[in-house]
């Protein structure tokens, strides 16, 4: 891949698709693909506080990027019939930038905020009482003149995301009334995401080509819309703009995504592990090192779907290469092989 390329099967968000993943988010609760538990449990929740006229309980999503957080907090406030702001936790610097944020909300209006994990400590402090009791404490001056001035603030409804749960403090966590997981989409899942998608961009495809991108989408609903938008390129140039499986397989192969949705640094990672510590367990920085990734991107980025897969364990020692792994890559498992 080269330098500064953005890859294909990120699954964080990348700035240039900003207004082309809002284009293919659903809007309307009906319209979301997957997660049925979660689905269900809103349905309830919103209807339940649109019956007594109150405002929706506080509510944190946690789970891998790309699966819809932002989208279900767009549609909680749209089926609320609320407006929604969006920010971020490394966003909200000072305890100035959260009183600003609340005190321009309307009653019942919808707060989200992505990342929240990484929300500063004094300004996660000042949201307590914001959350539970619709008020925020200000302290104005310093010093022996310093006072504390109470602020009402509208009853609305914060939704939290992150990536990160165990970073979450135990008080933040103990704030939100509904604490939801978002999982892997499966193929038919994604197969459903992906032909909705082609149809709100106009895009002529068959049921092999949805099948195959679907397939290599690594369980993320951002990763298939994104390579249906590569697909659609080639299919522009090469195909008249159809997309078939001959034209899905030569895009993604030029993409570099392999059957089961590995691109060059997975596969790099994994031939790392094999070739150069036959089989032997390699600590999280060693590993990062060698792929010239950061710890962080190589545990919540790279390795989430690669152990997903069975292809990657973590063990007390460090990471080792499973034999699924061996078997997609061609190469013979070792006969002292061990985890």
């Amino acid at each position: 891949m080269p330098d500064g390329e953005e890859r294909v099967i990120a699954p964080s968000e990348i700035e240039d698709e900003r207004v082309f993943e809002v284009t293919l988010r659903p809007q309307c609760i009906s319209d979301f693909v997957g997660q049925e538990q979660l689905i269900d449990n809103l349905k309830i929740f919103i209807e339940a506080a649109k019956q007594r006229d109150e405002a929706l309980e506080h509510l944190l999503l946690y789970g891998p990027p790309g699966l819809g957080k932002t989208t279900l907090a767009t549609i909680v406030a749209n089926e609320l019939g609320s407006n929604i702001r969006i920010t971020s936790g490394p966003a909200i610097e000072k305890t100035g930038d959260l009183a600003s944020i609340l005190t321009n909300l309307q009653e019942r209006d919808v707060l989200f905020i992505d990342e929240i994990h990484r929300l500063n400590r004094v300004v996660e402090e000042m949201l307590y009482s914001a959350m539970e009791d619709n008020v925020l404490d200000i302290i104005i001056g310093k010093g022996p003149a310093a006072r504390t001035l109470r602020l009402d603030i509208p009853k609305i409804t914060i939704v939290g995301a992150t990536t990160r749960i165990g970073l979450l403090s135990s008080p933040m966590r103990d704030r939100f009334g509904a604490i939801h997981r978002l999982n892997f989409y499966t193929e038919a899942e994604l197969e459903k995401i992906v032909t909705r998608s082609a149809k709100i961009l106009n895009v002529p495809i068959d049921n092999d080509a949805v099948h195959e991108i679907a397939k290599r989408s690594r369980g993320t609903a951002r990763i298939a819309n994104r390579i249906l938008k590569r697909v659609r390129d080639f299919a522009q140039v090469q195909n008249k703009g159809v997309v078939n499986l001959r034209i899905a397989e030569v895009a993604l192969e030029k993409l570099g995504i392999d059957a089961k949705g590995l691109d060059d640094i997975d596969r790099r990672l994994l031939l790392k592990l094999i070739r150069n510590f036959q089989g032997k367990p390699v600590g999280l920085g060693t590993l990062a090192a060698i792929i010239a990734e950061d710890e962080g991107t190589v545990e919540d980025v790279i390795e989430p779907f690669l152990l997903q897969l069975g292809f990657l364990n973590r063990t007390a020692k460090g990471r080792v290469a499973m034999p699924a792994a061996y078997a997609h890559l061609g190469i013979a498992v070792p006969e002292n092989f061990s985890t």
